[in-house]
């Protein structure tokens, strides 16, 4: 079955084989959406259904299907080379055989280069359109899918440009974006956009439960939590971790404020400035967020919140705390954090900084 990779999504997969029956194919489709919705798997699963499933796809291996996706310059580069997706062929397939749900930051940690920035060059138009010069060696159409296109530099956008003007004969250009808005406005143009909604929290839910074994109530919290992203509900399967560590961060911060124990608290923030950057960055954001679901607790209703139960069990005596008078002050704090964190402030002054203030912000009501 060509969709069976894909978390719900019944409505987009419904359209685009609509477009195949009715005979309506266009030449170029831009799938849109926020991460994690599953672009990716409508855009593959849509190439087979236009391949004929062939059993070459098992393994994502076909003449007539090509993959273009930003590229970062390895030192082993020249200096002249412009990176092209077949330089990272193997490791781009070890990725997508893994699944068709993933995001940049892994790409980046295949390719071994988490640190810089993926780009879409000109070598690579160049590539395809040499590709798709050539006949179809099965008779066939010729499948095209660009993942994230708004990473084409300049002078590839304005290549690929030309060949959506005059796209090569029995070619289907299938564009995975998700900043459609960082697009030239002619590449826009040339191209029906197809709008991929969050996924139904019950798709996610029957996912979790089928796929990953977890008990119905697990299901059904995490389902909720990852907010329509089957990315963000894997995140939360492998950072179970991660996220006790934050829950217990959050939760002595907010006691030692609570007491007013200034040393201990320094002891706090010298414990977060011993985690990495990105590290801090990821408890902050969490914060953010829990804040968020304390204030909504105190409205007692269920639909509203978006907790763990360990989570929940502290919030039933911590949520009061979190009022109209300080949900905003303590937000703008975090968010304050987060962007002195970004631009290398010292870790330890930043979060000092923060737990003092919120001895103050805790009284607020």
């Amino acid at each position: 079955m060509a969709f069976e990779q894909v978390i719900g999504q019944r409505e987009a997969q419904e359209r685009l084989m609509q477009m195949v029956d009715e005979g309506r194919l266009p030449h170029a489709i831009m799938l849109c959406g926020p991460q994690g919705c599953g672009k990716m798997a409508l855009a593959m699963g849509f190439a087979k259904v236009l391949l004929g499933d062939s059993p070459m796809l098992a393994k994502w291996e076909h003449p007539d299907l090509h993959f273009t996706y930003p590229t970062i310059k390895l030192p082993s580069m020249s200096t002249d080379h412009k990176p092209i997706s077949d330089d990272f062929a193997s490791e781009w397939h070890e990725l997508i055989m893994a699944g068709p749900y993933f995001t940049m930051t892994e790409w980046l940690e295949q390719m071994g280069g988490e640190n810089q920035q993926a780009i879409i060059t000109a070598g690579e138009s160049d590539s395809l359109i040499r590709k798709l010069s050539l006949k179809s060696s099965q008779g066939g159409y010729k499948v095209s899918i660009i993942w994230l296109p708004e990473r084409m530099n300049i002078e590839c956008a304005n290549k690929i440009l030309k060949l959506l003007e005059e796209p090569p004969s029995q070619t289907v250009f299938i564009m995975v974006c998700q900043e459609p808005d960082k697009l030239l406005e002619t590449i826009r143009s040339r191209v029906q956009r197809i709008d991929i909604k969050r996924i139904a929290d019950e798709d996610i839910e029957k996912a979790l439960h089928d796929k990953r074994g977890l008990a119905e109530d697990v299901a059904h919290r995490t389902a909720r939590m990852a907010n329509g992203s089957w990315l963000k509900a894997l995140e939360m399967l492998s950072a179970d971790s991660e996220n006790e560590l934050f829950l217990d961060m959050f939760q002595t911060l907010m006691r030692l404020a609570y007491q007013r124990k200034v040393k201990d608290l320094k002891t706090w923030s010298e414990r977060m400035a011993g985690m990495g950057r990105e590290k801090q960055k990821r408890f902050l954001t969490y914060f953010l967020r829990l804040i968020r679901e304390n204030f909504m607790y105190n409205f007692h209703q269920e639909e509203l919140c978006y907790m763990n139960q360990r989570e929940e069990d502290f919030a039933k005596n911590f949520a009061r705390f979190v009022n109209e008078a300080n949900i905003l002050p303590i937000s703008e704090l975090a968010n304050r954090a987060i962007r002195d964190i970004g631009q290398n402030a010292n870790a330890k002054i930043v979060f000092f900084d923060m737990a003092l203030q919120m001895i103050v912000l805790l009284i607020q009501k």
